[in-house]
């Protein structure tokens, strides 16, 4: 049971979020923040570019050789005295995600932040079958109390502003006294943690998600800035890892190299404040750990990007520097793209895994301004891919029809140059003359764009009028 595909209704979704007075508050008071934090970061480390470079090559060769490692991993997890379970569906993913924690007779789960068991529904099924799954990533404990999903890939409750958070923690820790203070930020925090510990101690299983998979280890890397993941897969009976199988690297000098990349482009720090290796099980004389360790794997139509044009989209180590820079991400929210995975990286991967009939309108969500790909510690060319992407909706005639027939009138006058000039050339002499004062505010078949702005009239002549009479100087 995947999480309901929503991203057919991009646009009334957005339109929502414009109209969203707290939305708006919260996003106008995130976006500068993550801009400005990467930059600096970036600027202290003069080889930024050449690790860039060096990441993508890593994981261009990795895809290439994707089976193989995923073997060398496997054999070494069991070596390690763990146990590994692959997924080909996200359903297969909660059976047996269930399984574990039925004969383990689990009431309650742990869960670190994971957008794998987001993409699976992992929660809802959990709790379908009388298992309590507890979010103990502050953001992710936010937003479930307020029964919603992850608006970002790194701060899921990127869109939720400290009033409301204060009025949810109010609603939920009823035991609490009425009077206490909770103006400043640290006094929701601290409610938060004393309020998670007892979940840590109580859980029966810990979920965590992977931000790398080491071949050469058979360990699973996770970063958070909390500790709660620690806490997650070292106090419960059973540690599971759920994961997909891109996140495999060959080896700890690997990892550190994504590792160098992921905290400055995400939240530009140095290195997140947690970096933690997990490798099986609790061993003879551990003072702690899960007694069992179990990595499930999921596949979940990625292995059909594999060799295709879309493959690049797996090099993504989950950032959130796209959206991050992204002017449409910053206007309506990770929520309006109704699925998992929001901004640049969500409407090239989205339609990837859930199909361009669901996830077709997420492409267009663009303004093509290329800071996604300009960003990405992976070099990702994400414009090219919502391109591709573009094309292969109108292939399919899933655009509607004044569009596919507007594209078809334009494509008909371009193909002959001349017919194209002389139109286009009448059309700024006549926008010219009627502009008034320079501007329009209603114009016919530009409706969505001047109830919002005005429309600048043409000034002066036609680039390809301009460009002909130089050519003719030369």
């Amino acid at each position: 049971m995947t999480q309901t595909v929503n991203s057919p209704h991009f646009k009334e979704n957005a339109r929502k979020a414009l109209d969203d007075v707290f939305l708006q508050q919260a996003l106008a008071r995130s976006e500068k923040g993550f801009i400005e934090r990467r930059k600096a970061a970036v600027e202290k480390l003069p080889e930024y570019d050449a690790l860039r470079d060096s990441a993508r090559d890593l994981k261009d060769h990795i895809l290439a050789h994707l089976d193989l490692y995923l073997e060398v991993y496997e054999k070494n997890v069991i070596a390690s005295g763990g146990h590994v379970h692959w997924a080909t569906t996200a359903e297969e993913a909660n059976e047996i995600i269930l399984g574990i924690c039925q004969r383990l007779n689990a009431k309650t789960v742990a869960k670190g932040k994971s957008m794998i068991s987001e993409e699976t529904g992992l929660n809802a099924y959990l709790k379908k079958h009388g298992i309590r799954p507890i979010e103990t990533d502050l953001g992710e404990y936010i937003i479930q109390l307020r029964g919603e999903t992850p608006s970002h890939l790194i701060a899921p409750a990127l869109h939720v502003t400290k009033e409301q958070i204060e009025a949810d923690f109010r609603r939920a820790h009823t035991g609490l006294p009425p009077e206490r203070n909770l103006d400043e930020p640290t006094s929701l925090l601290a409610e938060a943690r004393a309020m998670l510990r007892e979940k840590f101690l109580a859980a029966d299983v810990g979920i965590t998600g992977a931000n790398f998979l080491i071949a050469e280890t058979g360990s699973s890397v996770i970063v958070t800035n909390e500790g709660n993941g620690d806490l997650t897969q070292t106090l419960a009976k059973a540690h599971i890892v759920i994961s997909s199988i891109e996140k495999v690297v060959p080896t700890r000098e690997d990892a550190a190299t994504f590792l160098r990349l992921l905290a400055r482009t995400a939240s530009g720090l140095d290195l997140s404040v947690y970096t933690t290796f997990s490798t099986g099980a609790r061993r003879a004389g551990d003072p702690d750990g899960p007694l069992e360790y179990h990595v499930v794997l999921l596949d979940n139509g990625r292995s059909n990007m594999l060799g295709g044009k879309f493959q690049d989209m797996l090099r993504c180590i989950r950032c959130g520097a796209c959206m991050n820079h992204c002017p449409v991400f910053h206007a309506v929210g990770g929520h309006a793209y109704g699925w998992v995975y929001p901004g640049p990286m969500g409407a090239v991967l989205t339609p990837s895994l859930v199909g361009v009939e669901k996830g077709g309108q997420l492409p267009n969500a663009s303004t093509f301004c290329g800071r996604c790909e300009e960003v990405c510690p992976v070099r990702i060319p994400l414009p090219k891919l919502m391109r591709n992407w573009r094309e292969r909706e109108f292939e399919l005639h899933l655009q509607p029809a004044a569009a596919r027939y507007g594209l078809g009138l334009w494509a008909a006058f371009a193909r002959r140059p001349a017919i194209y000039r002389a139109t286009t050339s009448l059309a700024m002499k006549f926008l010219r003359l009627f502009g008034g004062k320079g501007r329009f505010r209603a114009l016919p078949l530009a409706g969505g764009w001047t109830r919002h702005r005005d429309f600048p009239a043409p000034q002066g002549e036609t680039f390809q009028s301009l460009w002909r009479k130089r050519s003719q100087k030369r």
